[in-house]
Order: structure tokens, then C-alpha cells, then sequence
């Protein structure tokens, strides 16, 4: 640490916390599979629909306070 007005006390809290955070963009990256959106056609026409939410992928959305995204996609009649 270059500042010269921190105590060692603060370094090391600063350290500390450096570390949760990189803890925490590990376990993101681990643990947070992605969505994925799968295509389907018939007679009925085409329907695009993601896949389930994982649990942390929940808890993420909650805690950041965005809605899930929507299950169907999009839905298109045949021609």
C-alpha cells in the first residue's frame, strides 16, 4: 500500500474485503450456469423458451432486484 495514512489495521480490512470480492466473482463463474433459449417448431408454429432458473440464479435476480426473464419468448403462428 503506497498511502501513508493508513493504518495497518485499515490495510488489512482493505485486503480482506479484496479477497471476498474475488471470492465472490469466482463462485459467480462457477457456480451460475447460463440460460439458454431453446427453438421449437410444429404445425402449431415456433416457440422459443429458456431454460429453468438454477437456484443461485434466483437468489441472484432477487437480490439484485431484476424479474426473471420471461419463460416463453416468443410464439409465432404458422404461415
Amino acid at each position: 500500500c503506497s498511502d501513508p495514512h493508513l493504518s495497518p489495521e485499515d490495510i488489512a480490512i482493505g485486503y480482506k474485503q479484496l479477497l471476498e470480492v474475488e471470492r465472490g466473482w469466482r463462485d459467480m463463474k462457477s457456480i451460475l450456469d447460463r440460460l439458454h433459449v431453446g427453438t421449437f417448431t410444429g404445425p402449431a408454429g415456433l416457440f422459443r423458451r429458456r431454460t429453468e432458473l438454477s437456484k443461485p440464479q434466483r437468489d441472484l435476480l432477487a437480490k439484485l432486484g431484476i424479474a426473471a426473464p420471461k419463460q416463453i419468448v416468443e410464439l409465432k403462428a404458422p404461415n
